[in-house]
């Protein structure tokens, strides 16, 4: 089985070795056509605190690290100075 990987942007990083990743998902409604914005939100480890709010980051499904966090950054895609 392939590990889910996915894109989203750190919302949160005020927890030790973990951020909050907010994730977009943009579907069309089934009757109406119009697109719907829905986002999930993950808890992900970051073993050395490199993530900072706003930074894009891909992040990789792992074994359960505690009662919420089953995932992990894999690599920081952009920071938010680079954004700006």
């Amino acid at each position: 089985m392939a590990i889910k990987e996915r894109v989203g942007l750190v919302v949160s990083d005020k927890m030790q070795k973990t951020v909050v990743v907010a994730i977009e998902n943009r579907s069309p409604h089934p009757k109406y056509g119009k697109i719907v914005v829905k986002t999930r939100r993950y808890k992900a480890h970051d073993e050395e605190n490199k993530c900072k709010v706003g930074d894009r980051v891909r992040i990789q499904e792992t074994r359960p690290l505690s009662k919420t966090k089953r995932w992990q950054v894999a690599e920081i895609l952009n920071t938010k100075a680079t954004i700006k």
